[in-house]
């Protein structure tokens, strides 16, 4: 399986610190071309591959960490999204529900990403916290997940274990997605709740 950032801001670099402290490679990409990036993904850590757009979306799950309304740009730039995995952790803040066509806001961006399988998660956590190592008190920080596509949140599941979060599968996106949302007034239910999982 390989992985991409595509986004590198404050929630790209704090996946990348994620991916690196496991040791796990990852490319990440963005706007700029990938020789603006390298310093900054070196200084992360030698799994952190600075990579150009085209390169970074040949990756077979693509963690989507940019601004929410750049979203449309990046699901333009493959012909087809069949057989990629997108994990959304975009949040649509301050965008209303009628600018979403009352849609939550993954099943909104999903819309985008034709033929793709689209998980929501890593976006219910502000950037420092989700940069910080997840074992924490003995327990596994949690990330939410939802999707409309079962194989595709197991997947992603299991990637969140390697890096050391505790998943917590939410359902559906018109589920799920509705408890951890960021949108106009309306704060999902678990939006910037840091929680842990104690093991078993």
């Amino acid at each position: 399986m390989s992985y991409a950032i595509v986004g590198f801001g404050k929630i790209g670099q704090a996946l990348a610190h994620a991916f690196a402290r496991k040791n796990i490679e990852v490319a990440v990409a963005s706007r700029r071309p990938p020789e603006a990036l390298a310093p900054q993904a070196r200084a992360i850590g030698p799994t952190i591959v600075a990579r150009s757009l085209r390169d970074a979306l040949e990756a077979d799950t693509i963690i989507l960490a940019v601004p929410f309304g750049e979203h449309r740009e990046v699901a333009n730039a493959l012909p087809s999204w069949e057989g990629k995995t997108v994990i959304d952790t975009t949040n649509s803040f301050p965008l209303t529900p009628e600018e979403l066509d009352g849609l939550p806001s993954s099943a909104f961006v999903a819309k985008a990403f034709t033929g793709a399988k689209l998980v929501k998660g890593f976006n219910h956590l502000i950037a420092a916290t989700l940069a910080s190592d997840p074992i924490v008190e003995g327990g596994h920080r949690v990330v939410f997940l939802s999707s409309d596509d079962e194989d595709a949140i197991a997947s992603v599941a299991d990637l969140a274990k390697q890096l050391g979060f505790a998943p917590v599968t939410l359902g559906k996106l018109n589920e799920g997605g509705a408890l951890v949302h960021a949108r106009g007034r309306t704060w999902g239910q678990l939006i910037f709740h840091d929680l842990f999982k104690k093991e078993q």
